[in-house]
């Protein structure tokens, strides 16, 4: 592990880091399709409490003692369904980047396994396999009304219990995310001003994800 507060950071993710803490989430390192990763999912209070105030765009990650404001962030994200999902959930799972010391403000990249293009899902589904989003005034739902063009969330070609790659690049209020190599978000305009903070491994309801390999390069 190198120094989480110098120019690169590489976590393998094997084990909690040291200094890490738990918001709302659960974390235990694990194995799966032969690789070792940590383990992460919503606490059985946080999924049986309110929608937008426990779960749904809210501060449940692993956060981790590394501080970010622009950069480049990749990590490996293996995500699938909880027995008792909802019907609603797609296994989400992402990273949480720029979050304040009391966590009440951050933006977070996520992907929707169940909404990916190798499921070949119904319409408007299949264009929303990642997501962008700015807590707390900016979820899911106010993008997607506000920008129906569909800058903030797009196709991907992922599906559920398979590795993925993601990377996130973030200079200032610009940001380009790409999955398996394979641009998604391309240069829209973020809806937070650029501030440094810490990185989570962010999850929501109905999702067992493994994170593994963490790297962030800072500009």
């Amino acid at each position: 592990m190198t120094d989480v507060n110098a120019g690169s950071t590489f976590l393998p993710l094997d084990r909690l880091p040291g200094g890490a803490s738990l918001r709302s989430v659960t974390a235990f390192a694990g194995e799966i399709e032969g690789r070792k990763g940590l383990r992460v999912g919503l606490t059985g209070e946080a999924a049986a409490g309110v929608p937008g105030v426990d779960y749904i765009d809210q501060p449940t990650f692993v956060l981790l003692p590394a501080a970010f404001e622009n950069g480049v962030i990749e990590v490996d994200i293996l995500s699938r369904l909880t027995a008792d999902a909802p019907d609603y959930a797609r296994a989400f799972a992402g990273i949480a980047y720029r979050i304040s010391d009391d966590a009440d403000r951050f933006e977070s990249v996520y992907v929707r396994p169940l909404n990916g293009a190798k499921l070949n899902p119904p319409g408007p589904r299949v264009n929303r396999g990642v997501q962008y989003f700015a807590y707390p005034e900016w979820d899911f739902e106010r993008l997607r009304v506000e920008y129906p063009d569909g800058r903030y969330e797009a196709r991907a070609d992922i599906g559920p219990d398979e590795w993925m790659h993601l990377r996130v690049e973030v200079e200032d209020q610009r940001l380009r995310v790409g999955i398996n190599g394979v641009e998604a978000l391309a240069g829209a305009e973020t809806k937070a001003m650029p501030a440094s903070g810490k990185i989570g491994l962010w999850v929501d309801i109905g999702t067992e994800a493994f994170f593994s390999n963490l790297s962030i390069t800072r500009g």
